[in-house]
């Protein structure tokens, strides 16, 4: 996680490898320099009740790792079996691509960037399933 940069919005919480922490009144930047801290922005955390489709399913599981709730090498396998059903039914060329950005960073345990690149998948599938209900 060598690098990356949280900013912060007034009151804003994150979780960082298990702790909860809350920025003050003004917005700031935190700089993450210690590899493979597990973080998680709790406004953009998916709530078990959410968990109601496949995308966000998977989104779950890499979630549950950065939350400290989930052993990492049993998520992983999970992981890559819920990108490999994704990639089943995902096929197009822009899917495929954040799919396999997602195998690698599981693969190379990079769970935050796993789960950033996931969600990105959300919008695409609530579009499929929105579709789906007009057929």
């Amino acid at each position: 996680m060598s690098g990356l940069v949280l900013k912060l919005g007034p009151k804003e919480r994150v979780l960082i490898n298990g702790a909860v922490i809350e920025n003050g009144d003004r917005r700031s930047r935190l700089s993450i320099v210690t590899p493979n801290a597990n973080i998680l922005r709790l406004r953009d955390a998916i709530h078990p009740e959410e968990v109601n489709t496949p995308v966000r399913r998977v989104c779950y599981i890499a979630q549950l790792v950065l939350s400290g709730d989930a052993e990492p090498k049993e998520a992983s396998i999970q992981l890559m079996r819920g990108i490999e059903q994704l990639s089943q039914v995902l096929t197009d060329p822009d899917s495929r691509k954040i799919l396999n950005a997602a195998t690698a960073e599981v693969q190379s345990e990079q769970y935050y960037q796993a789960l950033k690149s996931l969600r990105a998948l959300i919008p695409r599938e609530e579009r499929l399933l929105s579709a789906a209900k007009y057929q």
